[in-house]
């Protein structure tokens, strides 16, 4: 397998190694995020809000946030079996060209006052197609242009960057654009593809050798067989499986709670959306020193068990102060799982099955996504805007104590392993 570095595999958590400095081709890897993430953050303000311009229904609202995450349902496993036998930095760099076309067409259609819930939704599911190529790719190739005792910091820096633009800097942003005029923030998310495109376009290519690979139904098959005889990587996929659901359940319709419950405006939406990033940002910049300090699972365990909390008492906030205080707890403990799960995957998994693998875990934890947010709109329906939130809090709490006794073993290994070394 050409270009390929093959990793020990282990079924508990491994710890981070002291590391120095993060390699060239990575600060690229970072620049093109921090570019794309800037764009995405006022696309992910604009769209609840021109959604809201078009129907206040939050039955069809959740219909275009499903759309966005049902490929990661259909194209998941598919995608990750072409990462592995493509070179991947293509797939990143073509797959954020087609999003810039993507976005173009709905500031078109947004700038002519032509667009409806059925065409958020089409070109939703179009964006998410790709980010289901470009997702799988992007975490499979950091092993190759990181050191694994620097796993931990490469991480927490994509995710401390991508809070920063996505929900820090790019919804304030992005609500004041769509102020000035609808179609700005989708004409600004479009250049931010095309920059992206052209940064990544410029990391090393490495292409495996095909001849090597099974074919397409039998690569899938073997990426399913490897998670699933890993125990703890397979609890942890089910329960991001969960996690997600619930996620999508509560906040699908938080821009209707925002706007008619707590009468925010287009720009008080987007610095609402701004405090999430903050604690996500500092759980991306002290999250690797946090996990090194207690450990993965204790880290992993109490940023899962304060976030059930978190949620039950969003849907309690008085006002906009508490509940954007609560939205950067959750930004903050949610940074703390996806630094510790990525990371384990990247160091557990073999490099060559890395996408398969990576594609299998987000098919499982991503799939019942746009079932949740089609959930959320009908809890919300029937039982109000603050609902879906506490009942999103309950489900994640009994997901938690399921997944416990795995969880724990897992701990338990890992400590005896540190120990015996």
């Amino acid at each position: 397998m050409v270009g390929w570095c093959r990793v020990a595999q282990n079924d508990g958590m491994a710890r981070a190694s002291p590391g120095s400095c993060l390699p060239p081709p990575y600060w690229r890897l970072w620049w093109a995020t921090a570019v794309d993430t800037l764009g995405n953050g006022a696309f992910v303000a604009a769209v609840p809000l021109l959604a809201v311009t078009v129907t206040a229904d939050p039955r069809l609202i959740s219909v275009v946030s499903a759309a966005t995450y049902l490929p990661w349902l259909l194209f998941s496993l598919l995608a990750g079996a072409i990462v592995d036998r493509r070179d991947r930095v293509v797939l990143m760099w073509g797959s954020q060209a087609a999003q810039a076309v993507i976005v173009g067409g709905i500031a078109v259609l947004a700038a002519t006052g032509r667009v409806g819930v059925a065409g958020l939704a089409a070109m939703a599911f179009g964006l998410g197609v790709c980010e289901v190529v470009f997702g799988n790719a992007s975490q499979a190739i950091l092993p190759d242009i990181v050191p694994a005792g620097l796993l931990h910091k490469a991480n927490g820096n994509q995710y401390a960057v991508t809070e920063i633009g996505q929900t820090f800097l790019g919804p304030p942003v992005g609500g004041l654009l769509f102020g000035l005029a609808v179609a700005l923030p989708f004409g600004m998310d479009a250049a931010s593809f095309a920059i992206s495109a052209g940064l990544l376009a410029t990391l090393p290519r490495r292409c495996p050798d095909r001849a090597e690979l099974p074919p397409i139904r039998a690569a899938i098959a073997e990426g399913m067989r490897w998670l699933i005889h890993h125990r703890l990587l397979r609890t942890l996929a089910l329960l991001l499986g969960v996690n997600a659901f619930c996620y999508q359940l509560a906040n699908v319709t938080l821009v209707l709670l925002a706007t008619r419950v707590l009468h925010l405006g287009a720009a008080g939406y987007g610095l609402l959306l701004a405090c999430a990033a903050v604690g996500g940002t500092l759980g991306g910049l002290v999250g690797a020193r946090i996990i090194d300090a207690v450990g993965e699972l204790p880290a992993l365990l109490a940023s899962l068990g304060a976030n059930v909390i978190v949620f039950m008492a969003i849907g309690l906030s008085p006002g906009a102060v508490v509940l954007g205080a609560l939205l950067a707890v959750n930004g903050f403990l949610t940074s703390t799982w996806n630094v510790i799960t990525v990371s384990l995957r990247q160091s557990a998994v073999p490099a060559e099955l890395l996408g398969r693998v990576n594609s299998v875990y987000k098919f499982l934890g991503w799939g019942l996504a746009p079932l949740g947010a089609l959930a959320g709109g009908l809890v919300a329906d029937r039982f109000g805007l603050r609902a879906p939130f506490p009942i999103a809090g309950v489900i994640r709490g009994v997901a938690l104590l399921t997944a416990l006794p795995v969880l724990l073993t897992a701990s338990r290994a890992a400590l005896a392993n540190f120990t015996a070394a």
